[in-house]
């Protein structure tokens, strides 16, 4: 029988000696630092060596164990493949993606259907996040968040663009029946909704229509911007919305945009890959699928 080191902590291991900090090892595997750091020291006990030693805060990889990391990195690589390699190819795969609420239930989801139409036997499993700017934690192949496409923002991550966004007005088309807005100045007088998690929409809107004035104009504000949408839908108010993710309801005349000129450009979506992540490109494909839908046709 072959005498092998507990599994789980070799994993922890390769993942703490190549980030190079228990913290980013515990945010890339899901795990807290205490726990992290315990599966260190049961493989420090079973191979009777120290792997970390301290510096200042920070505990550092031993040259000997800089030197085991490659090669248990190696062995995780070799084993990736094979299991792909010999895996059953009618085999159910589940990808877990991590989005933003109102991205994932206005513009992802009604566009999974499509996706599970040319991969058959993959399962999207879709987690949401109160706000774009949620903590990444592990335990998901692909995380959606608002930003932009820059690699020292998420160092453990290949940082994909894929949707731009665009802030118009939005209203219902019963309450634009009512009291139609044909110019800027035809708000005065609506009730104004926004949304706590899309900050200043209003105030930058306000500024592109030339209606600075109006900036301290009272409005009635929601914590989520579904739940805003949903007050717009059913004509409470008028709204600032994000345009790429409101065209199902547009076409489907739920939601109108009456000033549509007036487009306040907003940082987009990017999909968050962990480095190591997707020997058989399964996740990678599905990236390239969502910046394919954000172009649209052709």
């Amino acid at each position: 029988m072959r005498r092998l080191p507990p599994l789980n902590a070799l994993r922890i291991f390769e993942v703490a000696a190549r980030t190079g900090s228990y913290a980013e090892a515990g945010a890339e595997l899901g795990l807290t630092h205490g726990a992290v750091s315990r599966q260190i020291a049961a493989l420090e006990g079973w191979l009777g060596q120290r792997l970390f030693t301290k510096d200042g805060r920070r505990m550092v990889a031993t040259p000997m164990a800089r030197i085991f990391a490659a090669e248990v990195g190696l062995s995780f690589d070799r084993l990736a493949v094979a299991a792909e390699a010999c895996g059953r190819p009618a085999a159910r795969r589940i990808l877990r993606v991590s989005a933003p609420t109102s991205f994932a239930m206005r513009w992802l989801i009604p566009r999974l259907e499509r996706y599970h139409a040319g991969h058959p036997q993959v399962e999207v499993a879709v987690t949401t996040v109160s706000t774009v700017l949620e903590e990444l934690r592990g335990g998901v192949d692909v995380a959606i968040r608002r930003g932009v496409a820059r690699e020292h923002l998420w160092p453990q991550h290949r940082v994909v663009p894929v949707l731009d966004d665009v802030d118009t007005l939005i209203m219902s088309p019963a309450l634009f029946a009512r009291r139609p807005i044909l110019k800027p100045a035809d708000i005065e007088g609506h009730t104004l909704l926004a949304s706590e998690t899309r900050a200043g929409d209003w105030t930058d809107w306000l500024e592109a229509a030339g209606l600075q004035q109006l900036a301290g104009h009272p409005r009635r504000i929601f914590d989520h911007f579904f739940v805003t949408r949903q007050a717009v839908e059913d004509g409470l108010g008028i709204g600032i919305g994000p345009l790429p993710m409101l065209e199902i309801d547009v076409a489907g005349g739920r939601l109108m945009t009456p000033l549509p000129e007036i487009r306040v450009p907003r940082t987009g979506y990017v999909a968050l890959v962990p480095r190591q992540a997707d020997a058989g490109n399964l996740v990678g494909g599905f990236v390239d699928w969502l910046a394919g839908e954000a172009r649209g046709p052709g």
